[in-house]
């Protein structure tokens, strides 16, 4: 073993984060609508969800295209809870051999995918007492899998980190910066908008970091997470090198993204390092953890209809080799 290695064993050791128990009843924001509304307030509503869910751009534009093109073939006036499994089938048959405009197996996936995730957000919004869309045939078109770093890979970027802490120009920062995303998996933007009051250490055996929106669209999405024990001591180290007065990062997105990117290229990581790789990290590590599956979902702070794709892809990254 070498010199040193005993010193990071907090570090490589999965941490004690978790979802505390307060936040297991988050629920679904009523859409304001019901089973006898017409598709087409429907996609009004959906699209408001869609945007407080943080879908990308360009998820939106794509999904409500297809939507459009079942409300052609249903008709925009027609009640949501009037469109049937059958009624879904006939559109995905009309989209292949009767719309005459054609629709190869990556459109045909993508709007089978915008349909599920529609209905489905009717019914666990109680607009449906049934998804219509469950029973109809989706044959996904497979994409890579994310990028997440193994063990050994952790255990690199942790020697590094520890490095620049303990350096003849002590730098806590890289090493807050990966272990914070490390063990919480947040995203980018949650990371970038912390604020030193988001922090609890009034309990040194449970540490404590809230995930705050100021938009109260995405209040739903706030959260209390837990922190490694040992995590306020770097923060420490980070505060009175780098003296930030409210934000945890008063600097830019890409400011952190090039220390990630130097930290990758002195841990030899072929694949890089970035917010996304670690976020999925957290999420694999957990996993194979034993975390219920519904507390890893409010921990990422994804709604259940996006938990739907991420956890069979979480589940794949965490099974062994074959």
């Amino acid at each position: 073993m070498r010199k040193g290695r005993c010193a990071m064993v907090e570090q490589l050791s999965l941490p004690d984060v978790d979802v505390l128990a307060e936040e297991s009843t988050q629920t679904e924001t009523s859409p304001g609508i019901s089973a006898k509304s017409s598709l087409q307030a429907a996609l009004g509503a959906f699209e408001l969800y869609m945007q407080e869910q943080d879908f990308s751009e360009n998820t939106v534009d794509a999904f409500l295209s297809d939507l459009n093109i079942l409300s052609q073939f249903v008709g925009v006036g027609t009640a949501v809870g009037a469109i049937s499994t059958r009624d879904l089938n006939r559109f995905t048959n009309w989209l292949v051999n009767e719309r005459g405009v054609p629709c190869n197996q990556k459109s045909l996936a993508r709007r089978v995918t915008a349909l599920k995730v529609f209905f489905g957000w009717l019914a666990e919004t109680d607009v449906l007492s049934k998804d219509p869309a469950a029973p109809v045939i989706h044959k996904p078109v497979m994409t890579p899998l994310p990028d997440i770093l193994s063990e050994a890979e952790v255990e690199r970027v942790l020697s590094v980190t520890q490095a620049m802490r303990h350096g003849e120009k002590p730098d806590a920062r890289p090493h807050l910066l990966v272990t914070l995303l490390l063990h919480t998996g947040i995203k980018k933007g949650e990371c970038m908008d912390i604020v030193m009051n988001h922090f609890d250490f009034s309990d040194s055996a449970q540490p404590v970091l809230w995930i705050r929106y100021a938009n109260p669209r995405r209040r739903h999405k706030e959260r209390k997470l837990r922190l490694p024990v040992w995590w306020p001591a770097v923060l420490a180290e980070y505060r009175a090198q780098y003296q930030p007065e409210q934000l945890l990062f008063p600097c830019t997105a890409r400011n952190l993204e090039y220390v990630l990117k130097h930290v990758a290229e002195q841990a030899e990581l072929p694949n890089g390092l970035s917010f996304t790789v670690l976020r999925w990290t957290c999420s694999v590590r957990d996993y194979r953890a034993g975390m219920e599956k519904d507390k890893l979902r409010q921990k990422l702070g994804i709604s259940k209809i996006t938990w739907r794709e991420v956890k069979v892809k979480v589940a794949r990254l965490a099974s062994p080799a074959l």
